[in-house]
């Protein structure tokens, strides 16, 4: 689904590439003049349908980057693939930079590898500097979101994750509480705690946003945005809820 195409800028969402048991997710692509990154493409499951979608809009081997805003499989187990089958830089954050290369053949990703580090970057592509923007502890440890600044779409991850109805996934949460109920048990198990959200909604807060798109479920756009922001700076999650209940010995 393309959510922005004007002026040779495009950012396309592909969200019907997982099938099975595995975790419904979103890859993303972007485009500037002739040049083009790839966010958060996927694991084995994705990657055939993946490129060939690609293929529509780009020659595949001339991709410029595959950009991870994590380390988990569902971001980026298949970069083995992409680098064999493309040209790409892999950006990813300098907290995992010695990670990703379990995922590929010993020697592939020397040379190639582009570390964010914790203060986040600005990268090059095309006419315009894509933006990583530090989102640490929501999840990983070293996490990063990503921001167009043309279309401006914020591409945050596992932020804002909603599991809904999968014939819903093509229509933007205009009003939080549609949706509060599929998203709510997720954050409070995998935000680290209440203080990286206060951080990140004051942060955030100096951004124009169009659409936040997460790397699970359906966008938020118009008044969802700021009630999400709201939302996300008050909750409690993550060490916030552990009690010594959590931490006792299985007899």
């Amino acid at each position: 689904m393309e959510l922005y195409n004007k002026n040779e800028h495009i950012c396309v969402v592909f969200r019907d590439l997982v099938q099975g048991e595995a975790v419904q997710s979103n890859q993303f692509f972007i485009y500037d003049h002739n040049h083009a990154a790839l966010i958060d493409p996927g694991g084995e499951l994705t990657y055939t349908a993946l490129f060939m979608a690609l293929s529509e809009y780009i020659n595949v081997r001339t991709l410029d980057y595959v950009v991870a805003s994590h380390q988990d499989p569902d971001i980026v187990a298949s970069i083995n693939k992409w680098m064999m089958g493309t040209d790409c830089k892999v950006v990813v954050p300098e907290l995992w930079e010695k990670f990703i290369p379990h995922f590929t053949r010993p020697g592939k990703t020397e040379g190639r590898l582009i570390p964010m580090p914790d203060q986040g970057i600005s990268l090059a592509l095309g006419d315009i500097k894509l933006k990583a923007i530090p989102a640490h502890f929501m999840h990983a440890e070293g996490n990063f979101q990503f921001y167009d600044p043309i279309s401006k779409i914020l591409f945050s991850g596992d932020l804002g994750a909603n599991m809904g109805p999968a014939e819903n996934l093509d229509k933007p949460v205009n009003k939080l509480s549609e949706i509060l109920p599929y998203m709510e048990g997720f954050h409070k198990r995998y935000i680290n705690g209440n203080k990286v959200c206060r951080l990140w909604a004051n942060m955030i807060r100096e951004l124009e946003i169009s659409m936040i798109v997460p790397q699970h479920g359906r966008a938020f756009k118009g008044k969802a945005i700021p009630e999400f922001i709201s939302w996300i700076e008050q909750l409690e999650c993550g060490v916030d809820l552990m009690t010594q209940d959590n931490y006792r010995i299985p007899w």
